[in-house]
């Protein structure tokens, strides 16, 4: 189950550390023609959360894999579980469904890692 759980934490992680990455640094130019929800958003809002996503995806990778302060792991779950459901609250307004089914999916791969790691499969 250990590897079962890692799997999904690496992909959570590599995307939600690129997504910050481009979040936090990239124009504000750049941004809007990708996710158009950007335009909608101010710029601080939008650096604000591509920091925690950096964050938080790091959060689920190296605290496991250096056996150091491994409860963050879990707690790093958690905060892209948050940033997930605010941001289907940011598409639903926006009327965009697909949008929602896809951060729906997300939301449960993290809710499978929160379970894992706070409950029988923590380190």
């Amino acid at each position: 189950m250990n590897v079962f759980l890692w799997i999904p934490q690496g992909v959570l992680s590599a995307m939600f550390v690129a997504a910050g990455v481009l979040r936090a640094t990239q124009p504000r130019d750049k941004l809007i023609s990708q996710p158009p929800w950007v335009s909608d958003v101010p710029t601080p809002a939008v650096r604000l959360i591509g920091v925690a996503e950096f964050a938080s995806g790091l959060g689920m990778i190296l605290p496991g894999a250096f056996a150091i302060a491994t409860v963050l792991t879990p707690l790093a779950a958690t905060g892209p579980a948050v940033i997930i459901v605010l941001a289907m609250g940011l598409h639903a307004r926006r009327k965009e469904p697909q949008a929602i089914g896809f951060n729906a999916i997300l939301l449960v791969v993290a809710a499978v890692i929160m379970w894992g790691r706070f409950g029988p499969y923590s380190f």
